[in-house]
Order: C-alpha cells, then structure tokens, then sequence
C-alpha cells in the first residue's frame, strides 16, 4: 500500500494501514483491536470491537502525518486510548529502557558514570509518572464530570493545556550525551538502550500531539456546550419540570410509601397497621404532603403517584 499523502479512510483495510506505517501496531494495542482481523476494513474492525470509527481514524491519521481534523472525537473512547498509552509507557517502554541501561553501564568505560545515568534516569521516570498521574486523577475525572453535565469551576482545560509537553526533553538529552560525549564501543545493549529512548521518545511526543490536537480542542467544545446550558435562560417547561423534580426530591422515603399506599386505596387507619405507625403519624403525614405537594384530593395524590412512578398504574385499581 503507497499512501503518501490520502487519508485513511473508514474503508481502508486494517493490515494495509499498519503495512503503511508500523507505527500504527500501537494504536491496535492501545485501542484493544485484538489480532486476526484478515482482511477487515477499519470500519468492521472497530464496530466489531465496539470501538467509535471516527476517533481511531483521527489519532491514526494524526500518527500517520495525514490530516485529522475532520474527524468527530468521542472522548470516552479517546481516554481509554490514552489511559492504555499511559499503561504501556509506565509498565513497558520506561522500565524496558532501565533494564538495557543498567546493563550496557556495565561497561568498563562508563564505570564511572553509571551511577549518575542510572540516577538521571530513575529521577526521569519519577518525572513521568507525576505526569500521567496528574491527567489520571485530575485530567480524566474532569471530562468524565463534564460528560455528566458537571462544569467544575475551580478546573479548566485550558489550565491543562498551557503547561504541557511530551516529556521527551531529557530522553533526547540522555541519548545525546551517549552520541556525542561518550567515546565508546557501539555495543549491542547499549545500542538497543539508544533505540529504545529513542522510540520512547517518538511515542512520547505523539502522545502528547493527540492530547493537544484532539483531546484539548474536543474538551474545550464541550466545555462550551456544558457552560451553555447551565447558564441558559430555563423555558417555562424546565421550570414545570425541575419544580416537579424538585418537590418528588424533596420526599422522605416515608412519605413515598405513604404515598404509594394511599394509591392502593389503603385508609389511614390501614396504612398505620401496614407500618406499625399510629393512627396520628399517618394523618400528620397526610397533611404534610398535601402542605408540601399542594395536593388535598387522594386523587389528585394517585395521579401525583403515577406521574412520579412511586406505583405502577397496572397494579392499583381505578374507582
């Protein structure tokens, strides 16, 4: 497949895209496209997995150099992808890059400064880590509370945005020390340790361009979406409703199951043997509702029952 310059589109087979650009084995990984998809388009794939076709297709161009940006982000399924680039960051790549070097320090000729790469990287890790704990615990609730409706105003993306980076600074830093300072034998280790940072470094930047090009800009349409409608002048039917709301809110279960059982035809006197009340708790109950719901008929409290679904209609009987 020679893709120079198209788009992948939602028809574009699987493995002829990941042929295009290997790169993209990681996108499967982090999106959990299981392998054995033969000859299956995007589109099939993802609907098999139960994947939105639209979000791969954007961090798949993104990470292919194509164009992305007329692709709609579904920010559940952007986060998981995320969330699982974090996974493999933390848990693979950078402990993966700790192993070669610990072993290719060994070298005779970097005795000497071993203890200080080693320290130089484990403090780097430790950099990454507060990083991605940040947008785990901080980042990843926040849209989720923004996806409920809930606009936090302590929190902003924009707050998010301004101040991040890829993190790759210090692996181009590491790896440039050994390229250029380090007069020493080019050792299968300490060459797999190079590629290794230098990969790391790739994906850590890509990461941080899918954050930044899709995740920031997706957040910050909905930020808007959600500020809209909690500042919107309500219409005479949200008034209608959030009062109905509010007075059925504002019900002790109790006083549900009054409710329920006057419904069912139950007197005073019967409702007070149901519940092991007194005959007088029961009516104090009875005025209370009708004080609080501005209801005085038991059918006008029927009808408030059903519209609430504090009783089936199926199950009581109409006089």
């Amino acid at each position: 497949m020679n893709r120079t310059s198209a788009i992948y589109t939602a028809s574009d087979r699987v493995r002829d895209i990941i042929e295009d650009n290997g790169r993209l084995l990681l996108v499967l990984n982090r999106f959990k496209i299981p392998f054995g998809f033969g000859n299956g388009t995007i589109q099939s794939v993802c609907a098999n997995n139960n994947i939105d076709c639209s979000t791969f297709l954007a961090v798949s161009n993104l990470i292919g150099g194509r164009a992305f940006n007329g692709f709609p982000i579904n920010l559940p399924t952007l986060v998981s992808y995320l969330k699982e680039a974090h996974s493999y960051i933390l848990d693979f790549s950078l402990p993966g890059i700790k192993v070669t070097l610990v072993q290719g320090a060994q070298h005779p000729q970097l005795t000497d400064a071993a203890l200080y790469i080693i320290k130089f990287f484990d403090d780097y890790m430790e950099e990454v880590k507060e990083h991605m704990a940040f947008e785990d615990e901080v980042v990843f609730p926040y849209i989720e509370r923004l996806e409920n409706g809930v606009c936090d105003s302590e929190f902003r993306i924009k707050d998010f945005a301004t101040k991040h980076n890829s993190m790759a600074s210090k692996l181009t830093e590491l790896k440039d020390l050994f390229l250029q300072h380090y007069a020493i034998p080019n050792t299968r280790i300490i060459n797999q340790a190079l590629f290794r940072i230098m990969t790391c470094g790739e994906d850590l930047i890509s990461h941080c361009e899918i954050e930044n090009r899709l995740l920031v800009p997706a957040i910050e349409e909905l930020e808007k979406n959600v500020s809209f409608m909690k500042h919107r002048q309500p219409t005479e039917d949200d008034a209608d409703r959030l009062s109905r709301e509010d007075k059925n809110d504002n019900l002790t279960d109790r006083e549900k199951e009054v409710i329920r059982l006057v419904a069912h035809g139950l007197s005073n006197k019967e409702i007070a043997d149901r519940l092991c009340l007194s005959f007088h708790t029961i009516t104090t109950y009875r005025k209370n509702l009708s004080t609080k719901l501005n209801l005085h008929s038991t059918a006008a409290l029927i009808i408030y029952a059903i519209l609430h679904n504090i009783v089936n209609p199926k199950e009581i009987e109409l006089k």
